[in-house]
């Protein structure tokens, strides 16, 4: 059996996943909300987009399927992407929200 995948593995392999638009990874935008990961190392994560109509809906998607299915030993590995709570500059870390002008 493999070793537990942990959430924060699961976070850093995300941190490779550039937003094109902005710049910066979704983990320091704020857009991953968490990585659900069960016992036999199939991964769920949970994670928004900053507006609904954003044009790389499919590829950021994909992109963070892609960067999870990296790590040793990971399973099945599916994205969800919800609405609520609706992300906001607020929940960027602060050199984005700098880069951006809102801090």
């Amino acid at each position: 059996m493999a070793e537990k995948i942990t959430k924060e593995q699961v976070f850093d392999a995300i941190r490779k996943v550039i937003d094109p638009e902005v710049g910066f990874n979704l983990v320091e935008m704020g857009l991953i909300y968490d990585a659900i990961i069960d016992d036999d190392n199939n991964v769920k994560v949970v994670m928004t987009l900053s507006t609904r109509g954003c044009p790389l809906h499919q590829m950021l998607t994909q992109w963070v399927k892609d960067a999870v299915k990296e790590l040793p030993g990971v399973g099945e590995v599916e994205v969800e992407v919800v609405w609520e709570p609706a992300w906001n500059i607020s929940m960027a870390d602060d050199n984005v929200k700098k880069a951006l002008g809102a801090l």
